[in-house]
Order: structure tokens, then C-alpha cells, then sequence
């Protein structure tokens, strides 16, 4: 065990900021996604991104700023797909992500004589955050934080109805793109911090559970935000206290949050 004196160490104090960041706007970004039925792409694009990182690794640049780069591009195509496919545009996702899994065991094979810790970014290793990592993660946020506060008004009529907000005169595709882009951006600081595999979660369990007590907008957001960060940062506690797996216990306390909302409605309902 680690014990409660890993909280003084820098490593778990850097990890501790870069969860918290990635607690407001993996969320936050989530919400739109979930309302848009869009949760699957944080599955996709976060699979795209490890294949970014395997190329990274075998070119010897900084990954996650690689796999950075493969997920917006794969935010493009996505969009793109959509409009092709657009009775269909759920194929968009699994074509995507089709690709980003093929070419991301393609690396990883290529790579196997070089010293690619695969699982680090397949489950998180948000114990070796380096001070750079946290510098990346504090631009996407605050550029995720600034644009979200600026076009708040926007986004809310295009989640909730994309042609009121096409006939009102606002530019839809580049709004789609943009949400995209800034979820593209999150996914890619995310996999550090809970891994690939388990982005997706962090993106949609805290919208699922503001789903479940909010009765406003304002409310969901906040609600999701909340979540993720109380997840975020009792996850790391607990994981660091009893040498847990940072992602999984992370990711279990979304779903222990949500059943939790989820049995206090029925209860609420039933006595009423």
C-alpha cells in the first residue's frame, strides 16, 4: 500500500491537477455529446488518438501531441461521413473507429522492438504526468472553457435542435466541427489520465447522471461537471491510498455514482 503520505509526493500532486481538468471538461464536453447521441465518439476518436501515440513513439515525437493530431483529423472525417451518410450517421463512428483500431495494432506491432508501454495508454498512467503534460492539458481546458462560455447560447439551440438553429441563420457545419475539434482535444489529454479504453466513460456517465437529477440546462451541466470531478478526485484518493488501478476505480465510481441517482429517483418516485 501506498498510503496516505502518497499525497505529499509531487507525482500524485501533479496527477491530482491533471485530474481536475480533465474532471470540467471531459464532462462538459460529454453533456453535448450525449444530448446529441453522439456517445460514441469518444470511444472512436480516443482509439484513433492511440494510434497517433504508437506513431509518436516510433518517430520519437512527443505522443499524446501526435495522437492529438490524429484525433482532430478523425473528427474531420467523422463530420465528413455524416454529411455522406446521412440517414446512417452513426456509420460515420464505426468506420472511424474501425480504422483507428486497425492502424493502432499496426503501430503497436511495428513497435515492438522499441519500449512502447502499450497499457499505459490503453488503462491511463496518470502517475507519470510530467510538468509539459500538465501545460497541455491547462490549454485545452482553457480553450474548451473559453469557447463553451462564449457560444453557449449557440450550442444550446444546436444540441437541442440543429435546424431551428440552421434556419435562424447560424453556421451548423462549423459548429459540428468545432464541437468535434474541442472533443477531439479532450479525448486526447484524457487517455493519460484514465486510458483509452475508458475515455469514453468519463465523457458520458457524468451527462448520464445529470440526465437523472437535473430539471434544467444549466442544472445538467453543472451536475455532470460535479460528478466528474468528485469521481475524478476520490478515484485518485482511494486508487493512491490502496495502490488501485487510477482509471478503473476512477471510471467504477461514475457507475457506483449513477445507480446511486438512479435508486434515490425510484425511491423518491415510489414515495410519491
Amino acid at each position: 500500500m501506498f498510503g496516505l503520505e502518497i499525497v505529499t509526493t509531487e507525482f500524485f500532486q501533479r496527477a491530482l491537477l491533471g485530474g481536475l481538468l480533465i474532471g470540467v471538461t471531459a464532462p462538459l464536453m460529454g453533456f453535448f455529446l450525449v444530448l446529441r447521441r453522439l456517445s460514441m465518439i469518444g470511444d472512436t476518436l480516443s482509439h484513433v488518438s492511440i494510434a497517433g501515440v504508437a506513431l509518436g513513439f516510433l518517430l520519437g515525437v512527443y505522443p499524446i501531441g501526435v495522437g492529438l493530431v490524429f484525433a482532430i483529423v478523425a473528427s474531420f472525417a467523422i463530420e465528413k461521413l455524416r454529411k455522406a451518410y446521412k440517414t446512417y450517421a452513426e456509420l460515420s463512428i464505426a468506420i472511424i473507429m474501425s480504422g483507428g483500431v486497425a492502424l493502432a495494432s499496426l503501430l503497436f506491432t511495428i513497435g515492438k522492438g522499441y519500449r512502447m508501454d502499450v497499457n499505459s495508454y490503453l488503462f491511463g498512467s496518470i502517475y507519470t504526468l510530467q510538468t509539459e503534460d500538465l501545460y497541455v492539458i491547462g490549454a485545452v481546458t482553457v480553450l474548451v472553457l473559453a469557447v463553451i462560455w462564449m457560444q453557449v447560447k449557440e450550442l444550446f439551440l444546436i444540441t437541442f435542435d440543429e435546424d431551428a438553429a440552421a434556419v435562424s441563420g447560424l453556421p451548423v457545419k462549423f459548429y459540428n466541427v468545432m464541437i468535434s475539434v474541442l472533443t477531439a482535444l479532450v479525448i486526447s489529454v484524457s487517455i493519460q489520465i484514465v486510458g483509452a479504453l475508458l475515455v469514453s466513460a468519463l465523457l458520458t456517465i457524468p451527462a448520464a447522471c445529470s440526465l437523472v437529477v437535473a430539471k434544467s440546462f444549466r442544472q445538467s451541466v453543472i451536475t455532470a461537471v460535479v460528478v466528474g470531478e468528485l469521481a475524478v478526485l476520490s478515484g485518485l484518493l482511494i486508487a493512491g491510498v490502496w495502490n488501485l488501478a487510477p482509471g478503473g476505480t476512477i471510471v467504477l465510481l461514475l457507475i457506483a455514482i449513477l445507480l446511486l441517482l438512479l435508486l434515490l429517483r425510484r425511491g423518491v418516485r415510489a414515495g410519491g
